[in-house]
């Protein structure tokens, strides 16, 4: 567990210190060494976790084409990198059992939320609105590009790769989605672990998050494309490679945020 003691009993007169640790550009590959463990370890309780992930998405992508929003899938899967921090609360919640001696169990997994809900709320309800704000986005750069003469959703994918128009919005919307996907990324990738292990507030729980990208901008820029190529192969194979990558990714940015944040509780002095 992280070095700091859970901050106990509330007191309002308690101050904490946010203090983050520089890492290596060799701690990203370490951090999935460790998910992988720790998937090995819990291997039953994280495949079921992540099946439960892949089967949600494949009932969205059916979804989508039962109702004629198909063409909707390219920017939900693009999307997924905004809220993908909140798919891993589980994976958090099966490594710090492995870390307690504990045998994990679905209930540490889907209740990892317990205790802290009001807090990770928050931190959802930031990822939701940048998501928002990406379906926006897309829809601008439609517009933007293709105007009166839009495609039929029916042929929507082969133009986007066959046209001026298509190419030149994949191009823009790649570099916008990706400045917004690493944001969510900066607010969020230890914002989430900070906030299930320590009493805090989401706006300190986001605080960590920056401060450690700040501090630690290459390592963390190589996490950041780790977790993006990774999520890539997982739904390039129909979603069913998610089933492990989504477990060892949650399970490795755990081991992430005991590497680069310490809390430190103390008595605020008497005014």
């Amino acid at each position: 567990m992280n070095a700091a003691a859970t901050k106990s009993g509330g007191k309002p007169d308690s101050q904490v210190r946010i203090r983050i640790r520089p890492v290596g550009m060799d701690k990203p590959r370490a951090w999935l060494a460790a998910g992988f463990e720790d998937f090995r370890r819990a291997t039953a309780v994280s495949l079921a976790y992540g099946l439960f992930w892949v089967g949600l998405s494949i009932a969205i992508t059916v979804g989508a084409f039962i109702l004629g929003l198909w063409h909707w899938l390219l920017p939900l899967i693009a999307g997924f990198m905004f809220v993908g921090p909140l798919v891993a609360v589980g994976s958090y919640g099966i490594s710090r059992a492995l870390e307690a001696g504990r045998e994990p169990t679905l209930g540490d997994a889907f209740g990892a939320w317990r205790g802290h809900v009001g807090q990770l709320a928050m931190i959802g309800v930031m990822l939701v609105l940048i998501l928002m704000a990406w379906f926006n986005i897309a829809m601008l750069l439609f517009a933007l590009f293709f105007g009166l003469g839009a495609p039929d959703p029916a042929t929507i994918y082969l133009a986007l790769l066959t046209t001026a128009e298509g190419l030149g919005m994949l191009a823009v919307g790649t570099a916008i989605g990706a400045v917004l996907a690493f944001g969510a990324f900066t607010v969020s990738v230890v914002a989430i672990p900070t906030l299930m292990d320590q009493d805090l507030t989401f706006m300190e729980g986001i605080e960590a998050s920056v401060r450690s990208v700040a501090r630690n901008f290459r390592p963390m820029l190589l996490w950041a494309a780790i977790i993006t190529g990774c999520v890539i192969v997982g739904v390039a194979t129909f979603y069913i490679g998610l089933a492990l990558i989504l477990p060892v990714l949650g399970h490795a940015s755990w081991h992430a945020y005991e590497d680069l944040v310490r809390i430190d509780h103390g008595e605020a002095e008497e005014g």
